[in-house]
C-alpha cells in the first residue's frame, strides 16, 4: 500500500506490520473498531451485541452480533495476526446457538446492549428504522445466518473449510485486516478475500423456518416479492425515460434503493409512514456532511420546487435530507403499496420527484464534497 503525495507527484510505500508489533489487541482495539465502523465490511450492518455470553447451558462468548438489511443475523469473529485452527468450529457453534433465536429474543438482546451503553435508545424503534419496515412486518432471523471472519492471516485448514462450507450454501465471508505504518501514523486496510468480491454474488435458497407464525412469514415473503417486482418496474421506467439513477443497481427486497455519489446515497424509499426520495449519509456520526449541506440550506431550497426536510438524526451515525410525497397524493396511495393497481402513479411520482430533487441537490452536494476535501 502506498500513500499519495500530490505536491511531490509521487507515492510513498507504507510498511506492512503485525498487530502484535503495534500492541493492538483483539477485543480492546480491532473488535471496537469494527463495532463502531461496521461499514468497513462493505455493507450496512447494525451491531446488536458485543461479547455476548447469554446462551443457555454454555459459557461460549461470541465477539460481535449484527443484523443486515434483510434482517439476517451476522456472527462476526475477530482474530489478529493468526486465525488459529478452531475459528471455523467456534463460529459454527455460535451460529447454531443463534439459529433458534426468535424476533422478541433478538430485540431483548439488542435492548440489553443499548442499555449497557446508557444512551436511552429503543431497540425495536432502531430496528424498524434500520430495516425500514412496519412493526407488523418485523420478522428477524427468518433466513439462514451469516458468518464473517476478520484476521490478518488465515491458516490453510481454515480457508479449506470455508471454501467447502461455501459450496454447501453456508453464507460465510473472510476479510483480511492488515495494519500499516509510516512514521508515527498507523493505517488499517480491510479487504474481502473469500469469496472474492468480483465473483458472482453467492446465492442461497430461502429456507422457511417454522419457529414463528406462518401467516406473518407469508406476509413478509409477499412484501419482499412485491419490493423486487416494484423496484424492477421503476428501474425499467427510468431507463425508458433515459434516466440512469438505477442503471447499475439490481432490484432487491429492500425498502430503499439508490445510487451512491461519493459519501451520499440518492435513494428512492418506502418509509414507515410515507414515500420519499432522499440524500442519505449512512456514516455521518459527527454530522460533517449534514452540517456542510445545511450551510447551503437556502440555496438548495431555492433550487427545489417543494418541501425539503432536514433530519440531522443526533445520536445516530446516519443523517438525511429528504422530500416526501405531498399529503394530497399520499392520501390516495398510502398503505396501498401492495396493491399493484397504484404502482403506475407511484412510479410516476418517484421519477418526477427524484429528477427535481437530484437536479436541485446534487450541484450543492458536489460543491460541499469539494469544500470538505
Amino acid at each position: 500500500m502506498y500513500r499519495i503525495n500530490k505536491s511531490a507527484n509521487n507515492v510513498v510505500k507504507l510498511e506492512q506490520r503485525l498487530f502484535k508489533e503495534l500492541h493492538i489487541k483483539e477485543r480492546e482495539h480491532l473488535q471496537e473498531w469494527v463495532a463502531k465502523n461496521p461499514e468497513m465490511l462493505g455493507e450496512e450492518l447494525l451491531i446488536i451485541q458485543k461479547e455476548f455470553s447469554g446462551f443457555n447451558d454454555t459459557s461460549e462468548r461470541l465477539d460481535l452480533l449484527a443484523i443486515d438489511k434483510d434482517g439476517v443475523l451476522v456472527i462476526i469473529e475477530n482474530k489478529l495476526d493468526d486465525t488459529g485452527r478452531n475459528v471455523v468450529w467456534q463460529a459454527l457453534k455460535y451460529t447454531s446457538y443463534c439459529s433458534t433465536l426468535k424476533t422478541d429474543q433478538i430485540i431483548k438482546m439488542y435492548q440489553d446492549y443499548l442499555d449497557g451503553q446508557a444512551n436511552g435508545e429503543d431497540a425495536k424503534e432502531n430496528l424498524l428504522e434500520f430495516l425500514e419496515r412496519e412493526e407488523e412486518e418485523l420478522l428477524l432471523n427468518r433466513k439462514d445466518q451469516r458468518i464473517v471472519f476478520i484476521a490478518n492471516h488465515y491458516r490453510r485448514e481454515v480457508t479449506s473449510t470455508v471454501m467447502w462450507l461455501l459450496k454447501h450454501e453456508v453464507q460465510i465471508q473472510c476479510f483480511r485486516a492488515i495494519p500499516y505504518s509510516m512514521g508515527e501514523e498507523l493505517f488499517l486496510q480491510v479487504e474481502q478475500i473469500i469469496p472474492l468480491p468480483e465473483t458472482k454474488e453467492f446465492m442461497i435458497d430461502i429456507q422457511e423456518k417454522e419457529k414463528e407464525e406462518k401467516e406473518k412469514s407469508k406476509t413478509v415473503e409477499e412484501t419482499e416479492s412485491h419490493l423486487v417486482k416494484f423496484w424492477g418496474l421503476l428501474k425499467r421506467d427510468l431507463h425508458e425515460h433515459k434516466l440512469d439513477f438505477l442503471e447499475r443497481v439490481s432490484p432487491r427486497p429492500s425498502f430503499s434503493i439508490g445510487t451512491w455519489k461519493g459519501n451520499g446515497k440518492f435513494s428512492f424509499c418506502i418509509g414507515r409512514t410515507s414515500f420519499r426520495v432522499e440524500l442519505y449519509f449512512s456514516n455521518d456520526p459527527d454530522k460533517v456532511f449534514f452540517d456542510a449541506m445545511l450551510n447551503h440550506k437556502q440555496e438548495l431550497e431555492n433550487r427545489f420546487d417543494g418541501e425539503i426536510i432536514w433530519e440531522r438524526l443526533d445520536n445516530k451515525k446516519a443523517s438525511r435530507i429528504k422530500h416526501e410525497m405531498p399529503k394530497s397524493i399520499k392520501d390516495k396511495l398510502e398503505g396501498r403499496f401492495n396493491d399493484e393497481k397504484y404502482w403506475d402513479e407511484l412510479i410516476e411520482w418517484y421519477r418526477d420527484a427524484m429528477v427535481r430533487f437530484y437536479k436541485s441537490t446534487f450541484p450543492v452536494w458536489e460543491k460541499v464534497q469539494n469544500e470538505i476535501s
